[in-house]
């Protein structure tokens, strides 16, 4: 099994080379193997530069955006270049472990679940802010009451998929939304979503995190707009045709 990691970048010249040395040694499950794919969300601190460097080694697979887009405009296109059976995103800084890979991709490759979330409130979310933990509570309990997640953590960055499944999917996200819509959209197609703990340490804004309050409303808005959308907008157009032929939108 080929696990594509999606990294989006921006601005994150200081923590970069650690996370992707923490990526590359990552430990994954059984007769499993990795391509990293690194997205440059229109830095302006080096980060460009750095990648080069990287792309010329043959560590990762890289493509630069011109302008700064967003985190969901950067997994769009990553997800665009990925050749791997099972998608997992990671985020380009040091708030979340590597380390946890095995344990997030278990469950798929041993047949169980087609895709994971890795909970922060499964395992110890250190140094989270009370604000920032009020804010994952009411987005989990949106997704669980509007789609019956049954999740402890919607908000998660860590996110892994069978291919076939994200690669289904019509997604719109420019921005830190790309949690909510993909939350929605697999819940309304039928899909469980399976939860592993997993590690976190929290870093705030002089440390670079780039979420804000704005983004924290945008989340909310978007699980309730896809709870009230057509399922034939959920996927891409050549999906629902064969989903149709299939009985599995209606």
């Amino acid at each position: 099994m080929r696990i594509s990691v999606i990294i989006p970048v921006y601005n994150e010249f200081r923590t970069f080379s650690r996370v992707l040395e923490r990526v590359r040694r990552a430990p994954l499950p059984e007769g499993c193997s990795k391509e990293i794919i690194v997205i440059d969300d229109g830095s302006t601190d080096g980060t460009a530069q750095m990648l080069r460097e990287h792309i010329r080694e043959g560590t990762i697979v890289s493509h630069r955006l011109t302008k700064n887009r967003g985190k969901g405009a950067a997994i769009r296109a990553g997800i665009a270049l990925t050749s791997g059976d099972v998608v997992i995103i990671q985020d380009g800084d040091l708030e979340y472990d590597p380390d946890d890979y095995a344990r997030i991709l278990e469950p798929i490759a041993n047949g169980d679940a087609d895709v994971v979330y890795g909970s922060r409130f499964l395992g110890e979310p250190v140094g989270m802010a009370l604000k920032n933990q009020i804010a994952n509570h009411v987005l989990t309990a949106a997704a669980n009451l509007l789609y019956d997640a049954r999740l402890t953590d919607e908000a998660t960055a860590y996110k892994a998929f069978r291919s076939s499944i994200l690669q289904e999917l019509h997604l719109e996200c420019n921005r830190f939304e790309f949690c909510p819509e993909v939350t929605a959209k697999v819940r309304r197609l039928g899909h469980r979503i399976h939860e592993v703990p997993i590690h976190y340490n929290a870093r705030g804004i002089a440390q670079g995190k780039k979420i804000r309050a704005r983004d924290g409303f945008e989340a909310l808005w978007t699980l309730v707009k896809y709870r009230f959308a057509s399922r034939r907008t959920l996927v891409r157009r050549e999906a629902a045709g064969a989903l149709q032929a299939h009985g599995s939108l209606h």
